[in-house]
């Protein structure tokens, strides 16, 4: 199996895929790989009976985060790693509110983007269209939150699910352990049951996006809704 390429789905507010964005940077800085950007809606995986689908809103916090995304990625893939990894750190590391509309303008301008390029994604549906495409395909595979990686091979694995997500050479035997498993399409399933002081380190290395969210999360296993404008 080729090593060489990964699509990574993410949902921008999920501060899992964040921390694992982390660790296929590392991997890709120490052995060239190349990412793929791809999207994952929380919100609309975790929707309830009778509430509205993301798209059915004027703004919805990760969805429409996605939708400037998917435009930026028209143009240049990097543009749309630039673009995760602002919206990233403004919240999963300061603590700030990205899902607004007037921080997500600031994060545009910090890159040297037009601001206005909020307005003209939010104008163009087609960019429901992208994000929706690349949910839709990890829903077809079965699966159900993010971080989720596809190989070349069509190969698809939920994970890894980090905090602290190692560098350098523990990113590459990391990376060797995801891959190894992507070639036994028949190896389900490998976890990590959490005790008390795993579940206390979790909580603390996700304060700043508790800090910064504006919904309540929901459990669902290894699912969290990460909620939506109205």
């Amino acid at each position: 199996m080729s090593r060489e390429h990964v699509d990574f789905h993410f949902d921008p507010m999920c501060p899992f895929a964040y921390q694992t964005s982390l660790w296929i940077r590392n991997v890709r800085d120490e052995l060239g790989v190349t990412v793929g950007w791809r999207f994952f809606s929380l919100e609309e995986v975790n929707r309830f009976d009778g509430k509205k689908h993301p798209w059915e809103r004027q703004w919805s916090y990760g969805w429409s985060l996605m939708r400037i995304g998917a435009l930026l990625r028209r143009q240049d893939m990097d543009l749309l790693d630039a673009w995760y990894a602002a919206v990233g750190r403004e919240l999963h590391v300061a603590g700030g509110k990205p899902h607004d509309p007037e921080v997500a303008r600031r994060l545009l301008g910090e890159l040297g983007l037009a601001a206005e390029l909020l307005d003209e994604a939010l104008a163009d549906g087609t960019t429901h269209d992208e994000v929706r495409a690349d949910h839709q395909r990890v829903a077809d595979a079965g699966g159900f939150g993010v971080p989720t990686l596809f190989f070349p091979d069509g190969q698809c694995l939920f994970g890894p699910v980090l905090v602290d997500p190692p560098s350098g050479q523990d990113a590459v035997l990391l990376w060797n352990v995801v891959a190894g498993m992507a070639e036994l399409p028949h190896v389900y399933e490998l976890q990590r049951p959490k005790a008390p002081a795993d579940r206390a380190l979790i909580a603390e290395r996700l304060q700043p996006y508790l800090s910064g969210r504006d919904w309540v999360s929901v459990d669902r296993g290894q699912v969290i809704d990460l909620g939506s404008a109205t």
